[in-house]
């Protein structure tokens, strides 16, 4: 196929690799030049306009920040949109501006945000929550298989992917706030906080992601900067996080817990994590030693 794919952050260079890594022929396009010449290689190429981006692809692959991001180029991809072209939109935006998008390429817009981050994009082993005509899903299953180790096709409908996507973001969020949340107050308690992990280790409460996360944790706690590799950006999660929360208040959903990790996540970042990798939420956790009470 011939594939492109706009948003050349993480993800989106990630998936371009995994789509010319299986054979497609692959163009990127991002706003900002630099940041789209920086992938090129390997089967991948750049040019210069959305418009020639767009124009012949088989497939475009919109992966990025936000809706916001997504809605200023909508117009200019559905104009350029050849005929049988499918729109494969993975940016996580919510199910009320999934349905926004939609309306720009009636009939042209698979929902398929992602789950995974920055080595299952890189390997190619992505889990694409897909939804959307039917049609539209076999027409792009060949990029669906080269980006992701399979895709789950929740509904027909122009918003189910998202609506997923909020779902299961809110249990990644949950689950790496709660491991932040255990390894802190062990600390506090006096206790050696990797004992934590370890005594959850092959039992019916482990989790692999609390063992993943929670080594950069321990690093944290020791007193590091908390600014590792970054898999999942922590102000992406609160952006998420809001996304959640909009969509809940619009269904009468409680809003208690996801208020709660929101508060602890905007805490994090309010101390200089934003930009570093959600693990960092362990920030929000950290007992001030004595120098640094009032």
């Amino acid at each position: 196929m011939k594939a492109t794919v706009v948003g050349t952050g993480i993800m989106g260079a990630a998936m371009a690799g995994s789509l010319a890594r299986d054979g497609h022929e692959v163009v990127v396009w991002n706003r900002t030049p630099e940041k789209a010449e920086a992938v090129v290689g390997h089967g991948v190429r750049t040019v210069a306009s959305l418009a020639e981006a767009v124009t012949g692809a088989d497939v475009v692959l919109t992966s990025l920040f936000d809706a916001d991001a997504v809605l200023a180029v909508a117009d200019e991809i559905a104009a350029h949109l050849d005929d049988g072209a499918v729109w494969v939109q993975t940016s996580t935006v919510g199910p009320a501006a999934a349905r926004q998008i939609a309306s720009r390429a009636p009939g042209r817009v698979l929902d398929a945000p992602v789950l995974g981050t920055r080595k299952p994009a890189e390997d190619g082993t992505l889990v694409v929550l897909a939804s959307g005509p039917p049609d539209l899903v076999e027409r792009a299953r060949p990029a669906l298989d080269a980006i992701g180790s399979r895709t789950l096709v929740v509904n027909d409908a122009t918003d189910g992917g998202s609506s997923l996507k909020l779902a299961t973001n809110a249990w990644v969020g949950l689950i790496t706030a709660g491991t932040a949340q255990s390894l802190g107050l062990a600390a506090a308690l006096g206790v050696d906080p990797s004992l934590v992990l370890d005594a959850l280790a092959g039992g019916a409460a482990d989790s692999a992601y609390a063992h993943l996360k929670g080594a950069a944790m321990l690093e944290q706690i020791k007193g590091g900067t908390g600014d590792g590799p970054v898999s999942f950006a922590l102000d992406g999660v609160r952006k998420d996080l809001d996304l959640m929360i909009g969509a809940a208040q619009e269904t009468g959903f409680p809003l208690d817990l996801l208020s709660a990790v929101k508060g602890v996540y905007d805490r994090a970042s309010s101390a200089g994590h934003g930009e570093h990798d959600l693990a960092a939420v362990q920030a929000a956790f950290l007992v001030p030693g004595p120098d640094q009470t009032q």
